[in-house]
């Protein structure tokens, strides 16, 4: 059967896990399968949200708590998202200012708990403004069972900023925020430029989980559903590529374009943090795939539980089904 649109607009937002998408319009894969794409950088994860939910998007590189928040109707939108491919699994990490993790005498060495209970001494003498990229987004979730290591009651009443990823390195280099809870470059960028530094990994807190989706709305879903397969196969097609490269040269470049990457690194420049970005970058192409139930429930349950819902177990399976095409 034939594409029933060919003409999509795609959005996302700079970090490491929208690398498919990007490379999928790089290398010419949208054309090879008949797409005539047009990729669209959005300036936060909720102008991507609402854009995607009034179809000005066709589909985008989405956050995978997004997709139970729209079918539960908790994002002040209504319209649910659903997916059926796996961008990334959990790359979050945890950061914060050098300046503090000298104060607190957080090194590298320690554990999650040990960072979290650190920190949580901390807040009877000064108050720590911690950032997260979205209301609804593993990064929140990660962020408070981090915190919940040390002390489940501030885990729960602690208020987050909600920044955009690429204003998280700016915003604690100013003064407005304390740390935060991003993926990639982000994380690597606040530590190369002797900003902030990476006290937690997301995998030492929560699980491996979907974090980014190609999400598209249901009923562009059950509109266009030759489209969305031949957009599905497009982009493994841009994953399996990357996943066979052996010089990265180009795909660097390609990253340094689209501002994703904006601090000196190469092979020859800070050199341990350019091969782990791509050992990352080749986590997620190995390990892009359908999406699992199992993930959206666990994303359900923590939006059940952060944002005290009340779903029961049922409805918890009944939202989480409803996010997978």
């Amino acid at each position: 059967m034939k594409n029933e649109k060919t003409q999509l607009n795609i959005g996302y937002i700079p970090l490491l896990d929208a690398v498919a998408i990007l490379w999928a319009k790089h290398k010419g894969f949208f054309e090879r399968v008949g797409l005539d794409v047009t990729l669209v950088k959005e300036a936060s994860w909720a102008s991507l949200r609402d854009r995607l939910a009034f179809g000005i998007l066709d589909g985008a590189h989405c956050l995978s708590a997004m997709l139970p928040a729209s079918q539960a109707g908790t994002d002040q939108v209504g319209i649910p998202f659903k997916t059926a491919l796996v961008l990334s699994q959990n790359s979050a990490f945890i950061s914060l200012s050098q300046k503090l993790c000298y104060e607190l005498e957080i090194h590298t060495t320690d554990s999650a708990v040990q960072t979290a209970e650190k920190l949580v001494s901390s807040f009877n003498h000064k108050p720590i403004r911690l950032a997260q990229v979205f209301g609804h987004s593993l990064h929140h979730y990660c962020l408070r069972e981090w915190l919940a290591l040390a002390d489940s009651t501030l885990a729960k009443k602690i208020k987050l900023l909600t920044l955009p990823p690429p204003y998280m390195v700016e915003a604690i280099s100013s003064g407005l925020i304390d740390g935060f809870c991003v993926g990639e470059p982000w994380n690597t960028q606040g530590e190369v430029l002797g900003k902030s530094q990476i006290v937690a990994s997301g995998l030492d807190v929560v699980p491996s989980v979907a974090d980014k989706v190609l999400a598209v709305t249901a009923e562009w879903a059950k509109r266009y559903p030759e489209t969305l397969l031949t957009l599905g196969t497009a982009l493994r097609l841009a994953q399996q590529d990357i996943e066979q490269l052996e010089d990265f040269s180009e795909l660097w470049q390609m990253l340094i374009h689209y501002e994703i990457v904006q601090f000196s690194c190469s092979p020859d420049t800070h050199v341990e943090r350019y091969h782990a970005i791509v050992n990352i970058i080749k986590n997620y192409v190995t390990h892009s795939a359908a999406p699992k139930l199992s993930d959206f429930v666990w994303l359900t349950n923590q939006m059940n539980q952060w944002d005290q819902l009340g779903l029961t177990e049922t409805e918890v399976q009944q939202i989480s089904q409803a996010c997978i095409i």
